[in-house]
């Protein structure tokens, strides 16, 4: 699982960076198999980023870049940004190669890849199952896997609890640096699912304004088996919507197996959604 998706994230820094990956310390050691560091972390010596203010990086900010046939747009900045999804998270395999950004990545520090927050961005990582957060600072691209919101550092992925099982189920919230209290995210949605809590998944295929076309899209998905297909409908800006939903999912495997088909079926504007 690990290695389809880091190829993916090596794939954009070959296609967006090819200048700058080199070491920023001496010739790098290729890894050919991702994994766990050398250095054996435990909670006391992993600390969180220290979020502050800072110009937009020179590299890794275009307004849009494509990965793989697909086009993904920057954003222009990261206010009051808020996501749940799939983490996964990178290790040895890009230890001191450069980052997006330009930085040298560093395993052993509290770093992330997004695709579109602009780099840097300051964000709060709230693992939804165990109730563990850190604070981390986006610095590169990636990841490129259908079912992922961002990949973090093999430090962070420490600290969140996902390293034993490669994924986890995540809310990113970016922090306001220009605010006098940068210590704390952005509440611009409910807060993260408590300790010990048992969050629920699905792949969201299509949202409508109108539920007769909802209902189209359902009986059609229903034809393939994929399981469970719910319509919820959902407020949005005074509107209501009618969202197609696949689930709830017992799994991320589920969730990537799920995708698969769909992309097969031509529906690949799908993503996964965490209640």
């Amino acid at each position: 699982m690990l290695k389809r998706h880091q190829m993916k994230f090596l794939g954009l820094a070959i296609m967006l960076l090819a200048p700058l990956l080199v070491s920023c310390g001496g010739p790098i050691v290729k890894q050919d198999v991702d994994g766990p560091g050398d250095i054996a972390l435990n909670d006391i010596n992993i600390v969180d980023a220290v979020p502050r203010d800072e110009s937009r990086s020179r590299y890794g900010n275009p307004t849009s870049y494509v990965v793989f046939g697909k086009t993904y747009q920057v954003m222009e900045n990261s206010d009051g940004y808020v996501e749940r999804g799939i983490a996964s998270w990178y290790g040895k395999k890009f230890h001191g190669r450069r980052t997006s950004s330009g930085e040298a990545y560093d395993m052993y520090k509290m770093t992330a890849a997004h695709k579109s927050l602009p780099l840097p961005t300051y964000v709060q990582v709230s693992n939804l199952k165990n109730g563990r957060t850190a604070v981390l600072k986006v610095n590169d691209r990636g990841p490129f896997h259908d079912n992922r919101v961002i990949d973090l550092s093999y430090a962070a992925a420490h600290k969140l609890g996902i390293l034993a099982e490669g994924t986890g189920l995540v809310e990113v919230r970016a922090i306001d640096t220009n605010s006098s209290t940068i210590s704390r995210p952005v509440q611009a949605a409910p807060l993260p699912l408590a300790s010990n809590a048992n969050p629920a998944m699905y792949i969201q295929v299509g949202a409508f304004a109108s539920r007769q076309n909802a209902e189209q899209l359902r009986e059609s998905l229903l034809r393939h088996q994929l399981g469970d297909i719910n319509i919820k409908p959902f407020m949005a800006q005074q509107t209501r919507v009618y969202r197609v939903r696949i689930g709830p999912l017992l799994g991320v495997e589920a969730a990537d197996q799920t995708a698969a088909r769909l992309n097969d079926m031509g529906l690949s504007r799908h993503h996964v959604v965490i209640d």
